[in-house]
């Protein structure tokens, strides 16, 4: 009689291995070379990637790496890795990290699992909002490691957890220290990470669930309308993308009379380049610089109690 053992795959985006110009150039080919990030025709898009973004991008890229990268490594890879070890202390199962793009892959995080007997896989990526871009890459991604085996192990997929009752309550909790801390805010900005209007106008529901998180912490923050608003960040290419725009919004918030705002990334479930240098860096440096007085970046999730809980809850469900 066949017996269960089940296991757990955490996967997230990927990292650079090192903040150098070679380790961006391999990391960028691969994560921009995935037809589920850009998909444009690839005889139009192969040349641009490798002769135009790779080259001339990946110099400047590897220094913002440079100026968050921690002693431990990628801070993405840094705290994915207490995450997983977090809740390997939570479970008694496996668990082991995989990324879509870079090390460790997903291929060889499945193949330490199934060496362990794992024939019940449950897979979390770690992004709170289902995208087409995000979620189905490690479907994906997934599915080519599957290709070579004989046998396959049941497969539960978390497709997404934007309004699972112990994530808006992990959030609530990061959002009522930061504000116990600096004082609250004239506005909370929740800021996504964004993707091209099209996606959504052809079926990704992306904004849609990032709008279901935003509204279930709001009403858990019991906090006013006019207090809080969300946006979206990380703008790629040309075409239109989720709007309203994070850059755009800080630079034009001083003049409405918002001198102190608070920011969190309520779609990254571990602070990296988007947060720590885009967010806390940049976005912040545009807010000051157009007459805004205060502003303070609300950490990521990252390895917290709160959501190491919520994780555990997430994989019990399924198990």
């Amino acid at each position: 009689m066949r017996q269960e053992k089940p296991g757990v795959l955490l996967v997230n985006l990927g990292t650079p291995d090192a903040p150098t110009t070679p380790a961006v150039k391999r990391y960028l080919k691969q994560f921009l070379g995935d037809p589920r990030v850009v998909d444009t025709p690839r005889l139009l898009w192969w040349p641009i990637l490798n002769f135009i973004i790779v080259p001339f991008r990946s110099p400047r890229v590897s220094k913002l790496y440079a100026s968050v990268w921690m002693d431990e490594g990628s801070p993405l890879m840094v705290f994915s890795k207490r995450q997983r070890d977090a809740l390997a202390q939570r479970l008694d199962m496996p668990v082991e990290l995989g990324m879509s793009y870079g090390q460790p892959s997903l291929d060889s995080a499945l193949k330490r699992l199934l060496d362990q007997g794992v024939n019940k896989l449950i897979v979390l990526p770690l992004y709170p909002q289902f995208s087409c871009s995000t979620v189905a890459a490690v479907w994906d991604g997934l599915a080519t490691s599957f290709k070579p085996l004989r046998s396959l192990p049941e497969v539960a997929f978390i497709r997404d957890y934007a309004e699972h009752p112990a994530y808006i309550a992990a959030l609530k909790a990061s959002v009522e220290r930061s504000f116990a801390l600096h004082g609250e805010p004239d506005l909370l900005v929740l800021s996504y990470h964004g993707i091209p209007q099209r996606f959504a106008n052809e079926g990704d529901d992306y904004p849609l669930r990032c709008k279901d998180t935003t509204d279930a912490l709001a009403a858990a923050l019991g906090i006013a309308p006019h207090k809080i608003m969300m946006t979206f960040q990380s703008r790629f290419g040309r075409e239109p993308w989720l709007t309203p725009y994070t850059d755009e919004t800080m630079k034009s918030l001083p003049a409405k009379g918002i001198k102190h705002v608070q920011v969190m990334s309520p779609g990254f479930a571990a602070d990296c380049l988007e947060t720590l240098e885009e967010i806390s860096g940049e976005n912040c440096e545009i807010f000051l610089h157009a007459g805004g007085e205060k502003f303070e970046y609300i950490p990521a999730l990252n390895d917290d109690a709160e959501h190491i809980e919520m994780m555990v809850q997430l994989v019990n469900a399924r198990r």
